[in-house]
């Protein structure tokens, strides 16, 4: 299951297309009359770049339903071709709790088929947003196995043994546990509104957005894809990334602010 501070996440995509409105969905997983369970929203002033995904399913503490996966999709589709966005910020709109995980009690109404669909998406939608904050893999608690990647995220950030050991016990991890092991970045005390994860979230991606976009999203490329294979292969992929940021205006601007000692400004080209 998935309980984690806001997500702070730089693109990983390639390159946009044009601007397109986000569609809005009238419906609810739990089969109230709602809105929709994903909401976006872009910041201005000089947070421009920055956009948010809000997650909102009250009733079932954002766990993870069809709609609800299938909203954060659609949205995850139309930012990808906006060049606008630098940061996408995931936050809550349920006080209390972040995401409860996969929707056990509409999982249970699923044939065999529709599970492996589903959960052949959520993995999907894990790759997508890059995500290995995770605080508790208690699938196995329910007579389930974690389904969306963390057999294998897991294991790459904390080693097999220990990885093992999590998701065998089912254990849950406090946020100060999963910062000690390295399972999320930062831990915050909570404060009287209950939104400090959000605010520490807000002050990374302020530290990101004024970065030279094509470098942090081919930098996050070279990461994610050397992961997945051997030192040697992830050796060329960097050597991919970085020929693709060579003839790029950004990287000229970069030197030529540090030659005129000024601050860089990044057009994303």
């Amino acid at each position: 299951m998935l309980r984690s501070l806001p997500r702070v996440l730089s693109r990983a995509w390639h390159a946009p297309l044009p601007r397109g409105s986000l569609p809005t969905r009238g419906c609810a997983s739990d089969g109230t009359a709602a809105g929709p369970e994903i909401q976006v929203r872009a910041l201005d002033g000089p947070d421009k770049g920055i956009t948010e995904i809000l997650m909102n399913r009250p009733r079932a503490r954002n766990s993870l339903g069809k709609v609800l996966v299938s909203e954060l999709l659609e949205a995850l589709a139309r930012l990808r071709e906006d060049q606008q966005v630098r940061v996408l910020l995931f936050r809550s709109g349920v006080k209390g709790v972040f995401c409860a995980g996969a929707d056990l009690k509409e999982r249970e109404q699923m044939s065999e088929a529709e599970v492996g669909i589903f959960v052949q998406r959520l993995r999907g939608m894990m790759d997508e947003i890059a995500s290995t904050a995770v605080m508790g893999l208690i699938e196995t608690t329910r007579g389930l196995l974690p389904g969306a990647g963390g057999t294998q995220r897991l294991p790459r950030c904390l080693g097999v043994a220990l990885a093992k050991e999590l998701i065998f016990t089912g254990r849950r991890l406090s946020g100060v546990q999963a910062h000690q092991l390295g399972l999320v970045n930062h831990a915050v005390d909570q404060n009287e509104e209950g939104d400090a994860a959000y605010h520490r979230a807000c002050a990374l991606a302020r530290e990101i957005l004024p970065q030279a976009p094509i470098a942090v999203r081919l930098g996050k490329i070279a990461i994610n894809r050397g992961m997945e294979v051997d030192i040697a292969s992830g050796m060329a992929i960097e050597g991919i990334c970085y020929a693709q940021n060579i003839p790029t205006k950004d990287r000229l601007e970069g030197m030529a602010a540090f030659r005129e000692k000024r601050p860089p400004r990044f057009v994303g080209k």
